[in-house]
């Protein structure tokens, strides 16, 4: 089957995982769409195609057996869900942008081959499923744009929880001081360029090289979680000098025992 017509791609925020953090919003179109996309990231790291498995299967209804009346209207099929292999980065590119550039331009590629494989020609409605929310550290609707270029594509984003919002409740913590101002950079610019001059308080995502590391720990504080919002949540904080070592050595042996880790932390300097 080869669909060369017109096709919605919907990126549905998922939030951490936790599949009661789908927004009503969210729910509703899983069940609207005919095919769901679901990466499989390898060997290690199967839990989180598993998880997206887990959310499709309990976000999408079974249709009720028709009768009477009701055989006249067929019901909607439940929407056909693929997994497919996502690409590894080219490590011997070495110029970080080019080689996230190229990886994101082998991505497309496979979405589209995998549209295109398994939906009929005419208009189709796909659904890809997007950990905490499209619009925040995620890439993938940058991956969908290269898509327009090709193919006759129509974008709808639905939002849903981030893992700042899972990471600020777990600890329940505000995300900024009263009338301050918060940043999010990558850890590598905490690692490079140190603290950023313009805020109090700064939050980081998926940062392997735990990049606090790189900073005078004195007067700053640290919250951490990993898997925010799930049920095998950890958390941890206090003093970023007194518990930087604890969050290492957690982090690792979490790392280890599920094969993958999604982390984030908050950091905040004291006024005092």
């Amino acid at each position: 089957m080869m669909n060369s017509g017109k096709i919605e791609l919907s990126l549905i925020g998922i939030g951490t995982g936790n599949p009661q953090h789908l927004t009503l919003e969210a729910v509703a179109e899983l069940n609207a769409v005919d095919l769901i996309l679901i990466p499989n990231k390898g060997a290690g790291k199967d839990d989180l195609a598993g998880l997206r498995q887990e959310i499709c299967a309990r976000a999408i209804s079974t249709p009720a057996p028709a009768s009477g009346a009701e055989l006249r209207t067929a019901p909607r099929p439940a929407p056909r869900i693929v997994e497919f292999d996502l690409p590894v980065r080219d490590p011997s590119i070495t110029d970080y942008k080019a080689r996230v550039d190229r990886w994101h331009d082998a991505i497309a590629r496979i979405w589209l081959e995998t549209i295109r494989a398994n939906l009929p020609t005419g208009l189709a409605r796909v659904g890809f499923l997007v950990w905490g929310d499209p619009s925040l550290y995620d890439s993938t609707m940058r991956i969908a744009e290269r898509l327009k270029a090709v193919s006759d594509i129509r974008l709808k984003i639905f939002p849903g929880i981030t893992s700042i919002q899972a990471l600020t409740a777990a600890h329940a913590v505000p995300l900024n001081e009263i009338g301050a101002p918060f940043t999010v950079p990558p850890g590598r610019q905490l690692r490079e360029t140190g603290w950023p001059a313009t805020a109090d308080t700064v939050v980081i995502m998926l940062d392997g090289e735990c990049s606090f590391q790189a900073i005078d720990p004195k007067g700053v504080e640290i919250w951490w979680s990993a898997y925010a919002g799930m049920e095998n949540q950890i958390s941890l904080s206090g003093p970023l000098e007194d518990v930087a070592q604890q969050i290492i050595a957690t982090r690792a042996k979490a790392r280890a025992e599920h094969g993958w880790i999604m982390d984030i932390y908050l950091l905040r300097k004291s006024r005092i």
